[in-house]
């Protein structure tokens, strides 16, 4: 029988699975962050497409948006997993996790993103062009750079949100437990329901904190780069 009060339990989960938090804490930053950052680099790609002269383009990414910011992480991953297959198209368990979160994350952040060029100048684009710079290296050299700048705060949500869901792994057998999947077997094995999940609640919390704390930072130096 474990202790009874709160601080015995979370003592008997600290000593019994110390490591094994550790690791899927791991496992879930692993996952958060490759997520986030192939979201990141799709989100630049498919902005560009969206600023294009070329209207089916637009047409293509604003439908792409639309289609991955509204549908529910958990039914795109249960697509992926389960439905992928049946069309002879495989991916193990926790790339099937990544590429959901790579999907919905890049539709949230093509949307940040052309929020932050929407706040551009128009008149810095007009003098680019009358520059003679084509498309691409006003949109490499003036649009992106200052949209990003613009969007760090949501960009930093968007990054917390991206390690809040990857706790959807929790609902297909990856190889290594994420910080949720282990709670889930932790709580079957031991019985120990609200410690058990105290302690995983503790570990996301730190780590918005900590992101937050880090956005800031490049908030603030983002406004002197402007």
């Amino acid at each position: 029988m474990h202790q009874d009060s709160v601080w015995g339990s979370l003592a008997y989960l600290a000593g019994r699975f110390g490591h094994d938090y550790l690791t899927s804490y791991g496992v879930t930053l692993r996952i958060g962050v490759i997520s986030f950052l192939g979201g990141l680099l799709l989100a630049i790609v498919l902005t560009m497409a969206r600023i294009s002269p070329i209207p089916p383009l637009r047409t293509a990414v604003s439908g792409y948006v639309e289609i991955f910011r509204n549908i529910p992480v958990l039914c795109l991953l249960l697509f992926i997993v389960y439905g992928l297959p049946e069309v002879g198209f495989t991916l193990d368990y926790e790339p099937s996790v990544i590429a959901t979160l790579i999907l919905v994350s890049s539709a949230f952040g093509c949307d940040n993103l052309r929020s932050g060029i929407n706040a551009i100048d128009p008149g810095q684009i007009e003098a680019a062009r009358s520059l003679g710079m084509s498309f691409g290296g006003i949109t490499r050299s003036i649009v992106l750079p200052q949209a990003l700048s613009t969007v760090v705060q949501p960009m930093v949500t968007l990054f917390i949100s991206v390690i809040i869901s990857s706790s959807t792994g929790a609902l297909v057998p990856i190889a290594h437990d994420e910080l949720t999947g282990l709670v889930s077997r932790i709580n079957t094995k031991e019985a120990l329901g609200i410690p058990t999940f105290l302690v995983a609640a503790l570990f996301y919390v730190a780590t918005g904190l900590v992101i937050g704390a880090i956005g800031r930072i490049i908030e603030k130096r983002a406004v002197i780069w402007r």
